[in-house]
């Protein structure tokens, strides 16, 4: 089976470059920008050799695995094209719900737990599924090349990561790469239409906090060489993370690596 574009991101105006294998659909995409592209278009596999996931960690997808890249060229300031980390994880939950339809009607109706973890990533049963990782350069006055890679475990999950991680076969649901990229892409077509250059954000937002992982309880973020703990209070409308601590004060995290903790360990009250 091909790597297509569902029949909404067709009728969007996306275009898609599949590769047998590559080293980085983000590397890629950054690349064509560089040398004139604009999109809207997709750059897919199922087998990444050289990706990265935030912070310059490692992020290779096995052949099976699906590593797919949208360009978007915008006119927008960094912190709004920052926001669409927010829609992707909401078009890849969507795409996600869709493609294990048929697996939860075997299950009895089960619930694989797909949940959006601050700041990109998907989780599911608590595990990580999928990571987000936006990139963004120049192109021209007031213009950004802004990449959004999306990788998920579809037929393997690493266990050498810092969060435990899931793939979909693993948790019962036989879908393919191809299938699930096609969900996804019609997904985003919707909810990139949404978000609409971030005017949209506070539906986005809304989605999104009706979907998170942790929130409401205790958290603890590691942000440089600062640990925050509290409890997870909401994203703002920037799209930080906002963390109550147990003094009352309402603490805003840009950046962070995020740990869901027992309330003892948290001391909430």
């Amino acid at each position: 089976m091909a790597l297509q574009l569902g029949p909404r991101a067709q009728a969007a105006g996306y275009r898609l470059a599949a590769f047998d294998a590559i080293g980085s659909t983000n590397s890629e995409a950054l690349a064509q920008a560089r040398a004139g592209e604009r999109g809207p278009m997709w750059f897919v596999t199922t087998e990444q050799t050289a990706g990265r996931g935030r912070r310059q960690r490692a992020w290779i997808a096995p052949r099976g695995n699906l590593a797919a890249t949208v360009l978007e060229v915008l006119a927008v300031p960094p912190g709004v094209a920052a926001t669409l980390g927010f829609a992707a994880g909401l078009a890849l939950e969507t795409a996600l719900q869709q493609v294990s339809f048929e697996a939860r009607a075997r299950a009895g109706g089960a619930d694989f737990g797909f949940r959006l973890k601050w700041p990109n990533d998907v989780l599911a049963g608590g595990k990580k599924l999928t990571g987000i990782l936006l990139e963004a350069e120049s192109v021209g006055a007031d213009r950004l090349a802004v990449v959004v890679g999306i990788g998920t475990n579809v037929v393997a999950a690493p266990d050498d990561t810092l969060y435990p991680a899931a793939s979909l076969h693993g948790l019962g649901i036989h879908v393919s790469a191809e299938d699930l990229f096609a969900a996804l892409s019609d997904a985003w077509a919707e909810t990139r239409a949404v978000w609409n250059e971030g005017r949209g954000f506070g539906e986005i937002r809304r989605q999104w906090l009706a979907r998170a992982a942790g929130l409401g309880g205790p958290v603890s973020v590691q942000s440089g060489s600062t640990t925050i703990d509290g409890i997870f209070d909401t994203i703002d409308e920037t799209g930080c993370l906002i963390v109550r601590t147990s003094d009352g004060r309402r603490v805003p995290v840009s950046a962070g690596d995020v740990y869901f903790r027992t309330a003892a360990s948290a001391g909430a009250n």
